[in-house]
C-alpha cells in the first residue's frame, strides 16, 4: 500500500519521484520547428524527489510547499495537475506539497520527473483511468523528458526523447556531483556552437555499458568552456573514476563499482559540491510503488 504520509485524518500519500541519468546524450539534428533530434539512454535513480497528495472534493489544486523563485503557476507540478483536469473533466482537486533534494539546473530531470509523478499518482487517486500512453501524450507538451518518468523503464530515446525502447544498462554506483551553479536547457540548446549533427544509433548498437568509445554528452564540450566551475570538476572527478556529465549539466555523474569506493571519493570533495551516492536501477521505484496496490 502506498505510506500514509501523516497520522490525522488528512489523508496525504507519498509517491516517489526519482532522478535520471543520461548516461550519453547525442544531438543528431535539428527540426525546422527549432526541436532538437536526440539520442540517449536514460537510467533512473534511486535518489530522488517525495511529493505527497491529498485528494479534495473540490477542483483547486493548491502547492502547499512553493519552490523558491518559481511562481506556483509556472511550477511543472502544477501545470501536470491542471492539464490531467482539463483532459479528463474530473471534478476532484489536490493539496500537493513537495519534499525537494534534487538541485534545479543540474540535468538530473527533476522537474520533469515531479510533473510524471503528479500524472501518474493523481490518475490512481482521481480514478481516472488513463493509460501510461495517454499520460505521456499529456506529458509531452510539459517537457520532453516526462514520458520515460510516466513508462519507467530504462530506455534508449529518439526523436525529441519521446521515441523509447527499452534497454538494461548496468546498474552501477554512481556518485553524482554538482558544482555552484545552475545551467539553463534552453540557453544549451540555442548556443551556435553546440554539436548538431553526431551519426546516428540505432538500437541494437546501444551496448550495456555506454562508457565505451563513441558515446559522449555533446553538451559537455559547450558547458565546460562556459562554466568553468563544471570543468574543474569533472576534471577532478575523471582522476578517480569514468565521468560525464547528465543532459545538459550541470552535474556530473561518476561510475564505481562499489558503494564504499564512492563514498570514500565523496569525502574528498569541497563543501561547496553538492554530492550523493546512489544506485541506478532500470524501473522506476514510482511504478513500483503504483504496483504495490
Amino acid at each position: 500500500m502506498l505510506a500514509n504520509a501523516n497520522s490525522d485524518e488528512t489523508a496525504f500519500y507519498d509517491f516517489p519521484s526519482p532522478a535520471k541519468l543520461n548516461l550519453f546524450l547525442h544531438v543528431v539534428g535539428q527540426r525546422p520547428d527549432g526541436y532538437h533530434e536526440l539520442e540517449t539512454v536514460f537510467q533512473f535513480l534511486e535518489h530522488g524527489d517525495n511529493l505527497s497528495i491529498n485528494v479534495t472534493q473540490n477542483p483547486e489544486i493548491t502547492l502547499l510547499t512553493p519552490i523558491d523563485g518559481v511562481n506556483n503557476d509556472d511550477n511543472l507540478i502544477v501545470k501536470a495537475a491542471n492539464l490531467l483536469q482539463k483532459n479528463t473533466q474530473t471534478a476532484l482537486g489536490a493539496e500537493i506539497k513537495i519534499n525537494k533534494v534534487l538541485p534545479m539546473g543540474g540535468g538530473l530531470g527533476g522537474g520533469s520527473s515531479n510533473a510524471a509523478t503528479i500524472l501518474i499518482a493523481l490518475n490512481y487517486l482521481w480514478n481516472t483511468q488513463l493509460s501510461n500512453i495517454q499520460l505521456a501524450d499529456i506529458g509531452i507538451e510539459l517537457g520532453a523528458d516526462v514520458p520515460i518518468f510516466i513508462h519507467g523503464y530504462a530506455a534508449f530515446a529518439q526523436g525529441i526523447g519521446e521515441k523509447l525502447t527499452p534497454v538494461t544498462p548496468e546498474e552501477s554506483v554512481y556518485l553524482v556531483s554538482k558544482p555552484n551553479c545552475s545551467i539553463s536547457t534552453q540557453e544549451v540548446f540555442t548556443a551556435k556552437n553546440l554539436t548538431r549533427n553526431t551519426p546516428k544509433l540505432c538500437a541494437t548498437m546501444v551496448e550495456d555499458s555506454v562508457y565505451t568509445k563513441g558515446y559522449q554528452n555533446d553538451c559537455q564540450t559547450l558547458v565546460i568552456k562556459k562554466y568553468p566551475e563544471v570543468a574543474k570538476l569533472l576534471a577532478w572527478l575523471v582522476e578517480y573514476a569514468p565521468s560525464r556529465m547528465t543532459g545538459t549539466g550541470a552535474c556530473i555523474f561518476s561510475r564505481f563499482n562499489s558503494e564504499e569506493e564512492a563514498k570514500r571519493v565523496q569525502e574528498l570533495l569541497p563543501s561547496t559540491i553538492e554530492s550523493f551516492v546512489t544506485k541506478g536501477i532500470n524501473k522506476s521505484p514510482l511504478h513500483r510503488v503504483i504496483n504495490a496496490f
